[in-house]
């Protein structure tokens, strides 16, 4: 089932939207507080957006933006806004398409289906980041950004971030992490593994986060 969120501060709407999208057997999710829009966005990994221009805080180009340096999630604007200029704007932001309101259902849900068809059917969807407690891994550049802080990870602390974030929530063996780091583990020192995971959780704390990799003696890492 492909899961909508709809970024709308209209509550009316919102609802209308949500009931009709769920008829067509779309899951939705609808953001409510409009300075946490990214926070959403990571946290429900949705397939499309339906995004709102005029929205409380940061307009709806904004937000369009800090979505793209992220993922390449299908945008559909829906606006009262119907100038060229908020239209081009709505393109070179990244959006994938335009509907002005007042819209008919049907002809926004053929266009859902139609975008949903051709970014599905012809592309493999893959997740740029991963996100977990306040701390979001970019998978295309290996950098963690921890509040609004952008930290530069060595090959090695990001792969470890990566395998233990997988998995928060379940203890990762040592073992289990030099196999994934290591070609082979035979010819790495036990020590090593130690070293990196110390100067992970440096820069972590260095950021703001602290404890979030623990150790569990003689079992190996977890990121609760």
């Amino acid at each position: 089932m492909f899961k909508l969120l709809i970024i709308e501060d209209d509550q009316d709407i919102r609802h209308l939207l949500s009931e009709a999208l769920q008829k067509w057997n779309f899951e939705t999710a609808c953001v409510t507080d409009f300075h946490q829009v990214l926070t959403d966005f990571l946290d429900y990994q949705p397939h499309l957006v339906l995004l709102d221009i005029n929205l409380p805080a940061y307009d709806g180009f904004y937000w369009c933006q800090k979505i793209r340096e992220i993922s390449k999630v299908p945008i559909i604007f829906l606006s009262s806004r119907q100038t060229n200029m908020d239209m081009i704007m709505a393109m070179n932001m990244g959006g994938d398409d335009f509907v002005n309101k007042p819209f008919s259902m049907d002809i926004l849900i053929a266009k859902i289906q139609a975008l949903l068809r051709r970014t599905y059917n012809y592309t493999e969807q893959t997740t740029t980041v991963l996100e977990h407690n306040g701390l979001l891994l970019n998978i295309e550049n290996s950098t963690m950004t921890i509040q609004e802080q952008v930290v530069d990870l060595s090959k090695n602390e990001y792969q470890l971030l990566y395998h233990l974030m997988k998995h928060h929530g379940k203890i990762v063996s040592r073992e289990k992490l030099l196999r994934a780091i290591w070609d082979d583990e035979r010819f790495v020192d036990d020590n090593t593994l130690t070293v990196n995971i110390n100067r992970l959780r440096k820069k972590i704390e260095q950021a703001g986060l602290t404890h979030y990799i623990e150790t569990k003696v003689g079992q190996g890492y977890i990121i609760p």
